[in-house]
């Protein structure tokens, strides 16, 4: 069988193709190359991590779910700010993918500036937490600051490239 990235109805096949798994890397290189180039920007209280841009395509594509997550974890070992980072943090992504792609599942397609929205609460909640600690800053101004940079991405590039696919079904059928 081969994974489908297919919209409705469904649940994540993780019967992985070739396809899939070439899908998978895409999305995990892009997410952890622009992370890492980016870096003054990517890590810390104060980040806007342009790769959260990213998170509108699982609910477009399968693939994208775990792609992120290991872009994520990747970008998370080389430069981010340990085994918290790297666990919370690409846990975080995971979730925010999942709850993304989700969207896509409904039977009522959602208006779509909610689908960008997963990845900017999820974050904005778990990152300052461990941050907060790591850095001894208070939670609350952490969570500001790291939630202005998720509304940033997501919004500010995810929003844009969510409308370009929309209205793109042939860069959709790439995704998938």
């Amino acid at each position: 069988m081969r994974a489908t990235g297919s919209r409705r109805p469904g649940r994540l096949n993780l019967n992985v193709s070739p396809r899939f798994l070439t899908r998978t890397a895409a999305v995990a290189g892009v997410y952890a190359t622009l992370t890492l180039v980016l870096a003054p920007i990517s890590f810390g209280p104060l980040q806007v991590r342009v790769a959260e841009g990213l998170t509108v395509l699982p609910y477009f594509a399968a693939p994208a779910v775990p792609g992120l997550f290991l872009g994520c974890a990747l970008a998370n070992v080389i430069g981010g700010f340990g085994w918290p980072d790297v666990v919370f943090g690409s846990l975080a992504t995971l979730l925010a993918a999942l709850l993304t792609w989700g969207l896509g599942r409904l039977r009522t397609t959602p208006p779509p500036y909610l689908v960008p929205l997963p990845a900017v609460v999820i974050n904005a909640l778990v990152v300052p937490a461990y941050l907060a600690v790591l850095l001894n800053l208070p939670y609350g101004l952490t969570l500001a600051q790291v939630g202005a940079g998720q509304l940033a991405a997501c919004y500010g590039l995810g929003y844009p490239l969510l409308l370009l696919l929309r209205r793109r079904e042939d860069l959709q059928d790439r995704l998938r």
